[in-house]
């Protein structure tokens, strides 16, 4: 159900459709179809959803068939009661997950919980790659029972770890002591100036320029006129720098001071972190878009890996290898006729030189 999050002027037009090359025409996705503009959809689910000692999996394929310059591709999955018509950037959701890009440098998978005792949405700490070319991807969120997660792209994994570790949920198990500090008399430099070495006798004379002794006054110089002739100073071959004495080894370093640690009194573990949809309800693109053309497809939330990839093996699997050979041949078309505009333009080009060559002959 598309919203009006936005003004009308504003919101960009959904597309039922299997985009432009495809492996099976009628295999529809829905895509954006108007420039610079923000998007906004939402699907009630089957049945309410709730993963607590279950396994989550968010899976669906994007397809960028414009040059993607900036704009997001990414998924919501919704918690409570939703009012589809009205679903944006405000709407509180449980995960958001799928691709963000803008620029050469922000190019990203997202992993975005909502963690209720924060009540704050954590990001993964660490980027995940995106796909950016023209071809469908298939993009799989699973989170186990055991606070693990992973992401696969194309069924290949981007990344995985621990939701603890990757992401800020909990407060750090261990804090620094607050009662020790780094004692006055530890010694942190490796290296000190060697007592032993003395600057050379001499050393500050050497001046850092010298006149050139290959200048010569110039034969119209007035010294009356024109003052006394200096000739014009260059670095000097022999200047050696400020003298600094060599750097030995510290016989009194102690190494880098660490810092002790002790228990974090406010440490508070959870078992269930995994449990990152309590009464998910649906799922939905709230989208800003400088160039259209993504289209999202192959949409699965469910406890069960092994039941996503049986349904990404009937919709996906099925289709980005006739996809592919459809944009391969289209590409090839697209080039031919380029290189035989090309041919053209330049045939027209040197026609009208001979033209002018005639002309001017005449």
């Amino acid at each position: 159900m598309p919203s009006d999050w936005k003004d009308a002027s504003e919101l960009g037009e959904w597309k039922h459709t299997a985009g432009k090359w495809y492996g099976d025409e009628s295999d529809k996705g829905v895509q954006t179809s108007e420039d610079a503009r923000f998007y906004g959809m939402s699907a009630k689910m089957d049945s309410s959803f709730t993963n607590k000692g279950k396994q989550l999996v968010v899976q669906f394929s994007v397809k960028h068939e414009q040059d993607l310059d900036c704009g997001g591709a990414y998924i919501k999955v919704l918690p409570g009661n939703v009012d589809q018509s009205k679903f944006g950037g405000d709407t509180p959701y449980a995960i958001m997950f799928g691709p963000d890009v803008c620029g050469s440098s922000n190019r990203k998978t997202h992993v975005i919980f909502n963690y209720a005792p924060k009540a704050d949405n954590l990001l993964i700490k660490e980027q995940v790659r995106v796909e950016t070319d023209n071809l469908s991807h298939l993009y799989t969120l699973v989170v186990e029972p055991d606070n693990t997660f992973k992401v696969l792209i194309d069924n290949e994994v981007a990344r995985e770890g621990k939701l603890e570790e990757e992401f800020d949920f909990l407060l750090p198990k261990e804090i620094n002591d607050p009662d020790l500090s780094k004692p006055a008399d530890w010694v942190d430099e490796k290296k000190i100036a060697d007592p032993a070495d003395k600057k050379p006798d001499g050393w500050d004379d050497i001046p850092e320029s010298i006149p050139d002794p290959e200048a010569a006054k110039p034969d119209d110089w007035d010294d009356d006129e024109d003052g006394e002739w200096e000739a014009p100073l260059i670095d000097n071959p022999d200047y050696k720098g400020a003298w600094s004495p060599k750097m030995i080894d510290n016989p009194d370093y102690k190494g880098e001071w660490v810092h002790p640690q002790i228990p974090n009194p406010e440490y508070i573990e959870d078992k269930e972190l995994h449990a990152r949809c309590t009464d998910c309800n649906y799922v939905g693109f709230e989208l800003w878009q400088v160039k259209s053309g993504t289209l999202f497809d192959d949409i699965i939330v469910t406890d069960s890996l092994e039941e996503a990839q049986a349904f990404a093996k009937d919709t996906y699997e099925k289709k980005k290898g006739p996809e592919k050979d459809m944009y391969d041949a289209q590409m090839a078309e697209q080039k031919a006729k380029e290189e035989e505009a090309r041919a053209a333009a330049a045939e027209d080009e040197e026609e009208e030189e001979e033209e002018e060559e005639d002309h001017e002959e005449l």
